[in-house]
């Protein structure tokens, strides 16, 4: 039997499954209500957070939320206290929690406290 149709190479069974497997290694899937979703971005995004990084500051807050087995608005109620660095400092918290161990997110504080080691001594 002639056909103009290209000739599919024969699979074995196992490399279907093999390339399944690879292809989603590096990857979870985390299961999210879109209204769950949509309530967490517009919480950040009113609290001047980028879209994008609204965005994925919410999936990680929300699966972690999910693994603690805390409801999310409850969570959000807590972090509408808070002001802007506060805020920063517990998303920063949140994100290392959810990272590799050898890279982090974090900021410099300046040192208000004045040590004794810090001054000159004169003999």
């Amino acid at each position: 039997m002639n056909n103009s149709l290209p000739l599919q190479p024969v699979s074995k069974g196992s490399d279907k499954d093999v390339r399944q497997f690879f292809d989603k290694y590096f990857s979870r899937s985390v299961n999210i209500a879109q209204n769950d979703l949509d309530s967490v971005i517009g919480f950040f995004e009113n609290r001047g957070f980028d879209a994008s990084a609204a965005l994925a500051v919410s999936v990680v807050l929300l699966d972690q939320a999910k693994r603690d087995g805390v409801k999310i608005f409850k969570l959000l109620d807590t972090l509408k206290v808070l002001n802007g660095t506060q805020l920063s400092v517990v998303v920063a918290e949140v994100l290392n929690y959810n990272r590799k161990r050898t890279s982090a997110i974090g900021f410099k504080r300046s040192s208000t406290v004045d040590k004794v080691e810090k001054r000159n001594i004169i003999i």
